[in-house]
């Protein structure tokens, strides 16, 4: 209901990006994480402004607002007295194009002139983040989300802040002598955003928090740790599952909450609710693809097995070449290297065979290297 005043303001798509079909628009338009939201110009169709991630209802008002401007600012040249805001639709047209080491200049520009409650500021900062990511600036990304997080705890952004830092402190070399201190910090303010129920913010970047502190305590060699850490990120999970009122809203978990439940070491809680998931939506692969890694782990390899049977059956794009990775996963754990590898070998040929948009050189080498490892 708070979206309907946006009605006449934009048209609305969608676009399954795993369907061949919609591979030119994968050309022209880059996607590096799932969901993307584009705001696209119509007469250049470039994308005047880019979101990655889940958002709250209020978060997404923002952008779409914040695109409207951008979006101006590009057909009009100019807004008078608004350099800011020039400044800002020239950042995000960079980032919508995904031209990250030209965003990290640019973001870090509009940045350093943002005066104290400038609505755009967290927005802005979380791409600069993820460009900083893309970039493997590791270390001036934790910095970054370490001065930001003073301006930005009490707001929607701050899991994504806290969470893209203590991913880029991970990251750091062992040796690096400020790892140890960063790693620290982000783990505490971590714990501090978790703790704030008060400040609305996506579930989907609380899980997110969660995941990283159960990645640091995995590094640390912690399993007692890591375990905790994860019981604790399946307990939040399940009581938002619990909440969601529709099938969809309560399968969009599914994914957390298998890797939660795997981090526990504990893949059989999984499988009422993927069991439940694959009843409700019958024509959806992802829950018979997720019931074959927890089986596997589970050492269930016939009913792993099986469930792969009726995700391929259903899946379709790149994301099939998911399914077939854990196929031969569990022909391999089965001891039947013939089928581990033939399934391998299908894969790449899969991968090689998609059009420009869906192929990955990247995905292809991973997949051969699978293949040049194998008895």
């Amino acid at each position: 209901e708070a979206l309907r005043r946006q009605a006449g303001r934009f048209v609305w798509l969608a676009i399954d990006t795993e369907k061949t079909v919609n591979a030119p628009f994968r050309v022209k338009y880059v996607v590096e994480a799932w969901p993307t939201f584009f705001i696209v110009d119509p007469a250049t169709e470039t994308p005047v402004l880019k979101w990655m991630g889940g958002a709250t209802v209020s978060q997404l008002e923002k952008i779409l607002d914040d695109g409207r401007r951008a979006y101006k600012v590009g057909r009009d040249g100019k807004t008078k007295g608004d350099e800011l805001g020039q400044a800002l639709a020239h950042a995000d047209k960079l980032f919508g194009a995904a031209q990250n080491a030209e965003v990290v200049k640019a973001y870090r520009d509009v940045l350093s002139r943002a005066p104290a409650g400038w609505p755009p500021y967290g927005r802005a900062t979380e791409s600069l983040l993820f460009s900083l990511q893309r970039t493997d600036e590791n270390e001036s990304c934790a910095q970054t989300a370490k001065d930001a997080f003073t301006r930005l705890k009490k707001t929607a952004s701050a899991a994504n802040i806290v969470a893209s830092g203590l991913g880029c402190a991970l990251a750091l070399a062992p040796d690096n002598p400020r790892r140890a201190t960063l790693v620290a910090h982000f783990i505490a303010v971590s714990k501090e955003v978790l703790a704030d129920r008060t400040t609305k913010i996506a579930s989907d970047d609380r899980s997110s928090v969660y995941e990283a502190l159960v990645q640091e305590r995995d590094g640390a060699k912690d399993e007692k740790g890591k375990k905790e850490a994860a019981s604790a990120w399946a307990a939040f999970l399940e009581a938002e599952a619990a909440r969601a009122k529709t099938l969809d809203g309560r399968a969009v978990y599914d994914s957390h909450r298998l890797s939660a439940y795997l981090e526990m070491g504990a893949p059989e809680k999984a499988v009422p609710m993927l069991q439940a998931s694959e009843k409700a939506l019958p024509e959806d692969y992802n829950p018979p693809a997720r019931l074959a890694v927890a089986y596997k782990a589970m050492g269930k390899l016939d009913e792993a097995l099986a469930a792969s049977d009726r995700a391929l059956e259903k899946a379709y794009g790149p994301r099939k070449l998911n399914v077939l990775r854990t196929r031969a996963d569990i022909y391999a754990a089965r001891g039947d290297a013939t089928a581990a590898k033939a399934t391998v070998e299908a894969a790449v040929m899969l991968a090689e065979a998609f059009p420009p948009g869906q192929r990955s050189e990247g995905t292809i080498a991973s997949l051969k290297k699978k293949l040049a490892a194998m008895p």
